[in-house]
């Protein structure tokens, strides 16, 4: 006799890239004065140890472009990093189980926009940084990366890769 065959499960959804990001570090252990002093060059995006996280950076192309928040200390977005590889092994995981993608400083924002400023705007109530608090590689829709450029006063102007 076959036992009943059991319902599947759903499988998650795959995560696919619309461009942006953001990034999330304490400026106490890595600040983007910190990103900006390794030049073209970048950082290893190392450290990240959440599995939402890590698969958001797998779905990550060279070219996207992450809002670098600056978490715990100043709670804001202080500038615009670039993917400048793919993601691969985390250099510093023994296991094989996570991964890291390479950014390089692209721009200041010229006007640090904060978390409160982003939380008391509507047209941000959906965005990662309000309902995902704590997860450190959140994506970010077309047009939430127009309006908090819009808000940091930041114009970017590049082909999309």
């Amino acid at each position: 006799m076959s036992s009943p065959a059991r319902p599947k499960t759903p499988t998650a959804k795959p995560i696919v890239s619309t461009g942006f990001w953001l990034l999330k570090s304490e400026p106490d252990v890595f600040s983007w004065e910190m990103l900006k002093a390794k030049g073209a060059t970048g950082e290893p995006w190392t450290g990240v140890r959440n599995y939402l996280a890590r698969n958001n950076m797998r779905a990550m192309k060279v070219g996207d472009l992450a809002f670098f928040y600056h978490s715990n200390i100043g709670k804001e977005i202080v500038g615009v990093a670039k993917v400048i590889a793919p993601a691969h092994p985390d250099p510093d995981d023994a296991t094989g189980t996570w991964a890291c993608v390479d950014v390089a400083a692209f721009a200041d924002m010229p006007e640090p926009v904060s978390l409160m400023a982003v939380k008391a705007n509507p047209a941000l109530g959906k965005m990662s940084l309000v309902t995902s608090m704590r997860l450190s590689v959140q994506p970010v829709t077309a047009e939430e990366w127009a309006e908090v450029c819009r808000m940091g006063r930041l114009v970017v102007k590049r082909a999309r890769r």
